[in-house]
């Protein structure tokens, strides 16, 4: 686990048809007062525990479109929380793909705009507040990294944009490709809920591409990716939610891409220290949600 904070183990039990998945939190003590540091092992600590309440209040909601694995048991002792869960492999999810392909691509979309659609409206009740792991709030240090002046009068007001979206749902705040699993006939199922939470889809899209292409890539496709996404979305939402405008939807959250991009840069920049490293497409959604926020 990150940091060492645990470990994932296969195990096969007695008198039980197929190998589970034991997640194991183990919490380290900390030998150091810096402040930095402490603030860190808070917001682990706090991302099991909201996993582990994830798992056990609105897992079961999902559905095939939106696979996830079925939480068979947990326990919590003291420094020590166990998660029992379905192996997805032995679930029909067995392939890990690196590099994505894009029809790849499009089943890991399809599984996000299915999961926002689900929870779409939902106060997130024993989760993050807002997901995602790089949120403001959660990321003081990082900020207090940043050098340009612009970007630490930004950073406050694309949160501000992003939070006050009329449109919310749940995001799953870690959708990285190397948390998707894959079956033989290219539908998904995704792990590691430990920063699930309140937003808007697009933080979910944003940093899920960023995961899987190069930036010169995403933008030759963006539209394409994009438009992918809200049909799907768009198409589930009527389903499931009649009552709400799924053009609205789609020209709220297409507005908000590129803030959702711009503000997963800014955890970088902090996190990393390298300020110059922007590329051309970031520069682009940089210059357009800046003339937004300060014109």
């Amino acid at each position: 686990m990150w940091g060492g904070y645990g470990e994932l183990v296969r195990c096969y039990l007695q008198d039980y048809p197929a190998p589970v998945v034991v997640k194991k939190i183990k919490i380290p003590s900390i030998q150091t007062s810096h402040k930095a540091e402490v603030f860190s092992h808070e917001r682990k600590l706090k991302s099991y525990q909201v996993e582990l309440f994830w798992y056990q209040n609105y897992s079961n909601r999902c559905n095939n479109f939106c696979k996830v694995p079925t939480l068979l048991d947990s326990e919590i002792r003291e420094g020590e929380i166990y998660f029992v869960l379905e192996d997805l492999n032995e679930a029909g999810y067995p392939l890990r793909k690196s590099p994505l392909q894009l029809e790849d691509a499009k089943h890991c979309l399809t599984w996000l705009a299915n999961f926002h659609a689900i929870f779409l409206g939902e106060k997130p009740h024993g989760l993050w507040e807002t997901g995602t792991y790089w949120h403001l709030a959660t990321r003081p240090f990082e900020l207090k990294n940043l050098k340009e002046k612009d970007w630490v009068l930004a950073a406050p007001l694309i949160d501000k944009v992003l939070s006050e979206a009329k449109f919310l749902t749940f995001v799953h705040g870690d959708a990285k490709l190397s948390n998707f699993c894959f079956a033989k006939d290219g539908k998904v199922a995704a792990v590691d809920f430990q920063y699930v939470g309140g937003g808007v889809g697009v933080k979910d899209v944003a940093y899920f591409l960023d995961s899987c292409f190069t930036e010169s890539f995403i933008e030759q496709n963006e539209i394409a990716l994009l438009d992918f996404y809200f049909d799907t979305l768009k198409n589930v939402v009527r389903k499931l939610h009649p009552q709400i405008d799924p053009e609205a939807l789609e020209s709220e959250w297409r507005w908000l891409y590129n803030f959702a991009w711009v503000d997963f840069y800014r955890f970088l920049k902090g996190w990393t220290f390298e300020s110059n490293s922007i590329s051309n497409y970031t520069k682009k959604l940089t210059k357009k949600v800046f003339h937004e926020i300060f014109s």
